[in-house]
């Protein structure tokens, strides 16, 4: 495997193995959207990971990394990352709620994320997961050979600031491989002083605006690991894992048609 600024670039066959890790945790976020509904413990989602990760021979990718118990990051209207599935928290009609999920697959991790709306939802809700969602696929967009870093954390900023909504700064997106975490890290914003890196083919990248109706400040609750918004305003998540290609930017897992 080849380094560029103590970044690893994969080739054709890690490529490969990337695809697949990233279908299949595709596959399992999909199984557990199909089933957000009123009513529903977030216990559930996490069966629904587990049951999944056990038919398709894969690892959870969270669990056990740095003592994160769970298979699934379920976290629920002001919850921005890293909550705990509970069989006592049941959705209710109009809550958001977000889902962060990996898989482990033949050595390689795939890493995807998403927000749903649970039954009727407010359209201020509606506008911060689409404009999240947009500005994810705005900072994809941007994550070509030939740009830099900072490129893709300016499209994804410069929308969300443009659409009234707040940055979380707290959390960014990473590099991905034979490890969860990577360098680089991948800012939603840029940071003041940032130096470009250039974007080279071989690179994977997953990238994850988080956006806030209110402040871009969070709190770690009392678990040590849920990450809530400071003024408890609604936060949205979605992720994909990118590779930088010849070609231009690679969703890896996703089909085609569904770009």
């Amino acid at each position: 495997m080849q380094k560029f600024r103590g970044i690893f670039l994969k080739n054709d066959n890690e490529l490969a193995l990337m695809r697949e890790a990233n279908r299949l945790g595709s596959l399992i976020l999909g199984a557990m959207c199909a089933e957000v509904r009123p009513g529903v413990a977030t216990m559930r989602f996490e069966e629904i990971a587990q049951d999944m990760c056990r038919t398709f021979k894969v690892r959870p990718a969270f669990q056990g990394y740095y003592g994160f118990p769970y298979a699934l990051c379920c976290s629920v209207n002001e919850e921005v990352v890293h909550g705990f599935p509970s069989a006592t928290r049941v959705l209710a009609e109009g809550d958001i709620v977000s889902f962060d999920f990996g898989v482990v697959y033949e050595g390689f991790y795939g890493d995807s994320a998403c927000t749903v709306g649970v039954g009727q939802v407010s359209e201020e809700a509606e506008r911060l997961m689409r404009t999240t969602r947009e500005s994810l696929m705005l900072g994809i967009a941007k994550a070509r050979a030939g740009n830099s870093l900072n490129d893709v954390s300016a499209a994804i900023q410069g929308h969300a600031e443009q659409h009234g909504y707040a940055v979380i700064r707290r959390f960014v997106g990473h590099g991905i491989g034979r490890s969860l975490h990577e360098k680089p890290e991948i800012p939603n914003f840029v940071p003041t002083m940032a130096a470009p890196l250039p974007l080279k083919a071989g690179m994977v990248l997953a990238i994850e605006p988080m956006l806030a109706l209110g402040t871009h400040e969070v709190e770690i609750l009392g678990d040590n690991w849920t990450a809530v918004t400071k003024d408890r305003s609604l936060s949205a998540h979605f992720e994909y894992s990118v590779a930088v290609t010849a070609q231009g930017p690679e969703i890896l897992g996703l089909p085609a048609s569904a770009a």
